[in-house]
């Protein structure tokens, strides 16, 4: 029996969930395999290569995002600057919070990781 995309995507979900983490990634990875442009796959495998401290991964998936799939997608900006600043990238890292907090305003979290640079 093949699997769909969705059908992988549902159970990293739920290993996400219930703090399988690096489980996740292993469904995760193959629904990415068989839809590449799915922005909610790659947040979802964003997020926990996030939680597992592998930012370079996090950073490519979230950036992805940004800048092909759903460019006003305010929580992947928001988790893009979260991978950047984790990798020491904190001008970079505060365009992205401040993206972020311009697209939701009303966001306490976006605007509360905004960094005083000067």
């Amino acid at each position: 029996m093949t699997e769909s995309a969705y059908d992988l995507f549902r159970e990293g979900q739920k290993r996400l969930r219930t703090g399988l983490t690096a489980q996740a990634t292993v469904p995760l990875e193959k629904a990415k395999r068989l839809e590449p442009a799915k922005a909610s796959i790659r947040e979802a495998l964003g997020i926990a290569y996030f939680r597992l401290a592998r930012w370079r991964d996090a950073e490519h998936e979230f950036r992805k995002i940004v800048e092909e799939l759903s460019p006003t997608d305010h929580y992947a900006h928001y988790a893009l600057g979260r991978a950047l600043e984790h990798l020491g990238k904190k001008a970079e890292a505060n365009g992205h919070y401040k993206l972020a907090s311009s697209m939701k305003p009303s966001s306490e979290t976006y605007s509360s990781r905004i960094l005083d640079l000067d």
